[in-house]
């Protein structure tokens, strides 16, 4: 009998819940085309509170894909890598990233928003906030020489 009940559970939980709603990445980011001076265009996703949070969001994600994660998806076929490749770096220069990505930090010197245009943004609210699509880029080169000169990157 309960064996039963158990099983009738997790069938109406299946049943009863859309896992596709309940799964979704806030970190969505595409790369759709790198510059000759060495800095990425991006398209970034970003959520917050509000409009001003999610922006931000955005362009800390964006930053971060860069700096850490690299871009897999975008228009080339080949990905872009992280600036940095050492294993446990987040860990091991947690002081130093938590001032760099501090809401208004410096990660905002290494972002230009000159490539959106006008009505490129796509937003949406929810319950709990807002959602954000911005084109956003990234000054790479920029980025990565100011890790080598603080030694975080040979």
């Amino acid at each position: 009998m309960k064996k039963f009940l158990t099983i009738a559970f997790s069938i109406f939980l299946l049943t009863s819940t859309d896992i596709n709603a309940q799964v979704f990445n806030r970190e969505t980011i595409k790369c759709l085309g790198t510059e000759l001076d060495g800095s990425v265009t991006l398209r970034v996703h970003g959520y917050g509170r509000n409009r001003a949070d999610a922006k931000e969001q955005a362009m800390k994600n964006a930053v971060w894909a860069i700096v850490f994660n690299g871009v897999r998806d975008g228009v080339h076929g080949s990905p872009l890598r992280p600036i940095v490749t050492e294993v446990n770096a987040q860990e091991r220069y947690a002081d130093y990233f938590n001032i760099f990505f501090a809401d208004n930090g410096e990660y905002k010197k290494y972002i230009s928003l000159r490539d959106t245009k006008k009505f490129s943004a796509g937003r949406s609210k929810d319950k709990l906030g807002y959602d954000y699509y911005l084109t956003i880029r990234v000054l790479r080169s920029e980025l990565k020489k100011r890790l080598q000169d603080d030694n975080v990157i040979d």
